[in-house]
């Protein structure tokens, strides 16, 4: 794994070993970032369930002013950790640890909104769906915030609505899809 494009293009990337993350493949991360390329500069981003730091490290490469990452796993806090050292990122980089539903909350007291969230979460857990619920009345996200959830293939977004989302966008691979959420506008 590495960066694709940007400062740190083609730096390594280290990864956690064994099954306790599951990273991003280069081509679906390639695709997502075609995708959002128009809004990354100068952007604040969230890396939710952070993993080794892929996402937001490439969107920190690619011009993001802030990048923002939340991971549970000592070990893969680490890795973030070294692969920030490794890209010369961390000054746009700030890191918390701990369980992302206990310190979500407390967040939106310490940062201001993001432009884009994203999260991997471990799959068929409905964890989105209960960050989804945190970030509703947070000011964390505002109906400008784009919030991505990488997901499994079966993951159904119809419970969207009653939570104040609208689907954007729904991006299909081969093993997983990207779901791409915003806030409803209120009249």
């Amino acid at each position: 794994m590495r960066v694709i494009a940007g400062s740190a293009r083609s730096i390594p990337l280290k990864t956690l070993e064994g099954l306790d993350t599951r990273p991003t493949q280069d081509r679906i991360k390639e695709t997502l970032f075609n995708i959002l390329q128009s809004d990354i500069p100068g952007c604040r981003f969230l890396d939710l369930f952070a993993g080794s730091g892929a996402i937001g490290i490439e969107a920190a490469s690619r011009g993001a002013a802030q990048v923002v990452f939340m991971e549970n796993n000592p070990k893969a806090a680490d890795i973030i950790r070294i692969n920030l050292n490794n890209t010369h990122l961390e000054e746009k980089a700030a890191l918390y640890r701990g369980d992302l539903l206990e310190l979500l909350p407390g967040l939106a007291s310490r940062e201001k909104v993001f432009d884009i969230i994203f999260m991997d979460p471990p799959y068929n857990h409905e964890y989105e769906k209960q960050v989804l619920s945190i970030l509703k009345d947070s000011s964390l996200a505002d109906e400008y915030t784009l919030i991505i959830v990488e997901a499994s293939l079966n993951t159904n977004p119809d419970y969207l609505s009653e939570l104040g989302y609208e689907l954007v966008r729904e991006k299909k691979y081969k093993t997983n899809k990207h779901i791409f959420i915003k806030k409803q506008t209120k009249d």
